[in-house]
């Protein structure tokens, strides 16, 4: 990262070159690919610099699955030259006043509209809190996850290691997918009756996994894992049952692309979907 000449709270930057002051190429840190920079005074006089970064997980040449991400470290000032503390997971010191955001882990659509954490793709999801009260419901039609604009309602995956569930029911295809792009992503769903679980990698696309569903309604379950040799482990079911383990790395930037992340969330297509409540939590 290299940032330009300009005014300090010591004086003029005029001495000092365009040079890098952050940079963790060819470190084994935990964090890299910083970059993309603001300088910023909080309330209380002290300095703290903005910037973007990624943790890799597996093997090398590593692979980023929670997009990238922003990340805070302390400034100080040294001869009118800004000093960065190590950016890492945990910074040595804190940001006096607020708090982290935190969303909520479940959601049981009680409220009469729909928590901000959750978004859909390119437009807003045919999807209504009134039409059966206390659940979301979802309205499918031809569009399936392999399109542009699918019937989805998603948050991010905030943590490496995490547990998505959701009760579901309905006459259409009603899922719970993890979701890199409509290229790549992978989902467990209630369909005619049954179980299955389909990963869409790149132009295949197949059902990995099929078995009887045990009820109208089914709590559906993703749970991701730690994996030596990839990001994790995509593992997919219904409560109790896991029906198929699938390598994380093709939803990670890295071969899917993009730079946001996953997301994850429910679906519906090919009719009407009904979702009870979704669970988030993270696995330590």
């Amino acid at each position: 990262m290299s940032i330009a000449r300009g005014p300090s709270p010591a004086g003029p930057w005029e001495s000092c070159p365009a040079n890098p002051i952050v940079s963790h190429r060819g470190s084994a840190r935990p964090v890299q690919s910083t970059g993309h920079a603001d300088l910023v005074e909080a309330a209380d006089g002290s300095w703290w610099m903005v910037l973007l970064g990624v943790r890799l997980k597996g093997v090398f040449p590593g692979f980023h699955v929670l997009g990238r991400e922003t990340f805070l470290a302390p400034v100080s000032w040294q001869d009118g030259w800004p000093v960065v503390d190590e950016v890492s997971i945990e910074m040595p010191r804190r940001l006096s006043g607020g708090g982290a955001f935190a969303p909520p882990g479940r959601d049981d659509f009680d409220a009469p509209t729909l928590h901000p954490q959750w978004v859909s793709i390119r437009g807003a999801a045919e999807a209504t809190l009134d039409e059966r009260p206390g659940w979301l419901t979802l309205h499918g039609g031809a569009a399936t996850l392999d399109d542009p604009e699918p019937v989805f309602v998603c948050r991010r995956q905030l943590h490496h290691w995490c547990r998505v569930s959701a009760r579901v029911t309905g006459p259409g295809e009603t899922g719970l997918a993890l979701f890199a792009d409509h290229h790549a992503h992978y989902e467990v769903a209630l369909q005619a009756g049954r179980v299955i679980v389909r990963a869409r990698i790149g132009p295949l696309s197949q059902i990995v996994a099929d078995a009887p569903a045990p009820g109208d309604e089914v709590v559906l379950v993703i749970e991701t894992r730690p994996d030596p040799s990839a990001p994790d482990k995509v593992v997919l079911g219904y409560e109790g049952v896991e029906l198929a383990a699938l390598d994380g790395r093709y939803l990670a930037t890295e071969v899917a692309g993009g730079f946001v992340g996953r997301m994850v969330g429910v679906y519906a297509t090919g009719g009407t979907g009904h979702v009870d409540w979704v669970s988030y939590e993270e696995v330590t």
